[in-house]
């Protein structure tokens, strides 16, 4: 990793009343790296989330961002676009009947000088997008088609390519893969791909531990709302994760057993 991440968190943690969420969670995103974000539900990966790119504000714990630490009360959804971090949901928030054009600049538009949308210069840009940065060189698409008319592993790429164009240092992919057909879903690993590609990092969440081991560089498993693992993929094979896992499933079973 970068000696300066591009996030880090330092003892964050979250609680909604009495339930705990995050318990001094400790974590950096170096840059150009793809980072595997694992764990059952309830473990806390969505509360992470969520914290990081200024959805809620931690209840304990501090966020910086590139160097700088964040102020949680004034950190929001805006301020992490403005410091260039982007997620991408499950559904890809993607307006079915609009062209993809529109889609990839709904919220920001181009303008021209008398306020207007900029109409040629979005098309230009978006089919710059589709031809480089995601590779949509199939017959019978282009910046016109509607959303409706692409492949749900399409539709995450104009997702995708849509924040690699607003210059995202780190972009975060909330189970992309999710209701695939396994053809699709390799189209999302290379769309994945393609961020570090960009000099870009990225955080992967996904239960499909196979994916994650095949595309991340470093795996972070949270359990219970803790750091349970933090280590570079190539330290551990896909058996030696997945029976990690496992202990830790024993483990919550013979806590509650108790």
């Amino acid at each position: 990793m970068s000696a300066q991440p591009i996030v880090r968190l330092e003892n964050v943690g979250k609680k909604y009343g009495n339930v705990v969420s995050l318990k001094g969670v400790t974590l950096e995103i170096g840059a150009n790296e793809i980072v595997g974000l694992i764990g059952d539900n309830g473990a806390g990966k969505s509360t992470l989330i969520k914290v990081l790119t200024g959805v809620e504000a931690p209840t304990s714990g501090t966020l910086y961002v590139k160097g700088n630490k964040i102020d949680a009360n004034s950190y929001s959804v805006k301020e992490a676009h403005k410091l260039r971090i982007e997620t991408v949901y499950q559904d890809s928030s993607l307006g079915e009947k609009q062209p993809l054009w529109r889609n990839f600049f709904v919220g920001r538009p181009i303008t021209n000088r008398f306020g207007f949308i900029d109409v040629k210069a979005e098309k230009k840009i978006a089919e710059h997008i589709m031809r480089t940065t995601i590779g949509f060189r199939g017959v019978g698409i282009n910046v016109d088609t509607p959303v409706s008319r692409l492949s749900g592993g399409e539709r995450q790429g104009v997702a995708i390519g849509r924040a690699m164009h607003f210059d995202s240092d780190l972009i975060v992919l909330d189970e992309p893969t999710v209701a695939l057909a396994i053809k699709e879903v390799q189209k999302v690993l290379d769309f994945i791909r393609s961020i570090k590609a960009g000099g870009r990092s990225c955080i992967y969440i996904e239960h499909n531990i196979h994916h994650v081991h095949e595309v991340c560089d470093r795996l972070v498993v949270l359990d219970r709302g803790e750091v349970a693992l933090d280590a570079p993929t190539s330290s551990m094979t896909y058996l030696e994760l997945t029976d990690f896992l496992m202990s830790l499933h024993q483990r919550r079973v013979a806590a509650v057993a108790s």
